[in-house]
């Protein structure tokens, strides 16, 4: 029966071609407006890394002795708490970073010198985030200790000084100082950089940061502090240095500490571990607020510092709301489009066919408008995703249309089309069949 309900819907809207293509286009104007704003909402607030994100936590502590009811703690931490909590290893994996601008040229590549950015991190890094290798690899905890003089670079900058050919011990100066390559990434570029949200909240919509393409340089962290020593961004003190540059001794919040812990008793030992240092400092006069720790998740830290740019979500509100307004326009047509095939109808009930009969054939007519607005919303998805990459907002040239959001735009159209459907399928098989025939 399905395919003589197709075979009914089809020639239905070959005969009424306007009021078919006006409902097609009430259903893809709603749907192209809406994927492509979901499309823009999902690639900003999405899992940038699934697969290890519900075991990665971020730890903060108030290393701050100056009295005061602050309800949370900076965003990073102090130089002195972060490696003590590092050097303790408590969990499973964990990484400090710090980034700066670094000044670097490779000795044997004509090329004047650049200033790239630089990620100071400790050597758990590339593996808590599954960090993609084209050539080599990153450094062992020896090498932290040990502070070794290597580097692991960028595919982009790996393509810009060597070609993309195979740069594994080559060598580059940074600032003053040599640094042999170790390894090359392969093009990884998360969104949002993840590792790197903290110092502000971001609700203000200055995200530019967050989907820019990550550094092209990562050292071990403290041949970073010393190899850049006094590059490095503090973001807040409470007085000032006593020897300005110095950063390790200095009385200011500036580095990021992940952890990784393996299930949720580990979360809690971690959490209790924090709780204890910080009571601990308290003692020794360091800290005065112990009770101000917190170890949130990945996505609990993205949700916290609001990474999603407020006029996006109200985009996609907006966006949504309109789709709404389309569906209201498509069951006005399809009701006047079934109320007008009354004597149709009526020839079929008639003839035997049940009211359910008549319902399920004005359903997959509505489907059927549904699919083809569907087609036409994918088309004007795709348009409107190219629009945002043409703009000057930093995530622009990620924006595009991946398998599962195609998916979803025909399962949106054709679910949008059979809820506007329902009312009048339902409104047309319940028509006495007595008035049904007078309309012949």
């Amino acid at each position: 029966m399905f395919g003589y309900y197709l075979d009914l819907a089809f020639r239905s809207l070959k005969r009424n071609k306007v009021l078919t293509a006006l409902m097609v286009i009430a259903i893809a104007v709603g749907i192209g407006a809406s994927m492509t704003t979901l499309t823009v909402m999902r690639l900003l607030s999405g899992d940038p890394i699934p697969a290890r994100s519900a075991h990665l936590f971020y730890a903060q502590i108030d290393p701050d002795p100056t009295p005061g009811d602050r309800k949370e703690p900076y965003d990073v931490i102090d130089y002195q708490s972060a490696v003590d909590l590092w050097s303790a290893h408590r969990a499973d994996r964990q990484t400090l970073i710090i980034e700066s601008p670094v000044r670097m040229r490779a000795p044997d590549v004509n090329l004047p010198a650049m200033m790239p950015a630089m990620a100071s991190i400790t050597a758990d890094f590339f593996s808590m985030f599954d960090v993609p290798f084209q050539y080599g690899n990153g450094w062992t905890a020896e090498d932290d200790t040990k502070r070794a003089q290597v580097a692991v670079i960028s595919a982009d900058l790996n393509q810009k000084l060597f070609g993309g050919a195979n740069s594994v011990g080559r060598t580059l100066r940074l600032r003053d100082t040599d640094v042999r390559i170790i390894g090359v990434l392969k093009p990884w570029r998360p969104s949002p950089l993840f590792y790197m949200v903290a110092g502000a909240h971001y609700a203000n919509g200055d995200t530019a940061d967050l989907y820019s393409k990550t550094e092209d340089i990562f050292t071990p962290f403290f041949t970073g502090l010393e190899l850049n020593d006094g590059n490095f961004s503090q973001y807040t003190c409470w007085h000032l240095p006593d020897h300005p540059g110095h950063l390790r001794n200095s009385p200011c919040v500036w580095v990021r500490l992940w952890v990784q812990l393996g299930d949720s008793s580990k979360v809690v030992a971690y959490k209790q571990f924090l709780d204890g240092y910080a009571a601990q400092q308290k003692v020794l006069g360091r800290i005065v607020r112990p009770q101000n720790t917190r170890l949130r998740s990945l996505m609990q830290w993205l949700d916290y510092e609001g990474v999603v740019p407020s006029d996006v979500r109200l985009q996609t509100w907006l966006a949504f709301a309109f789709l709404a307004i389309c569906l209201f326009n498509t069951i006005g047509l399809l009701l006047a489009k079934f109320l007008r095939r009354g004597g149709e109808i009526g020839v079929r009930r008639a003839l035997g066919a049940t009211r359910g009969a008549v319902f399920a054939q004005c359903l997959v007519e509505a489907g059927m408008v549904g699919l083809i607005g569907g087609i036409v919303g994918w088309l004007l998805t795709l348009a409107g995703l190219w629009l945002v990459r043409q703009q000057s907002v930093p995530y622009a040239d990620l924006a595009h249309l991946d398998a599962s959001m195609f998916l979803l735009t025909f399962a949106l159209a054709i679910a949008a089309s059979l809820l506007a459907g329902v009312l009048p399928a339902l409104r047309a098989s319940r028509l006495p069949l007595g008035l049904q025939l007078k309309t012949l």
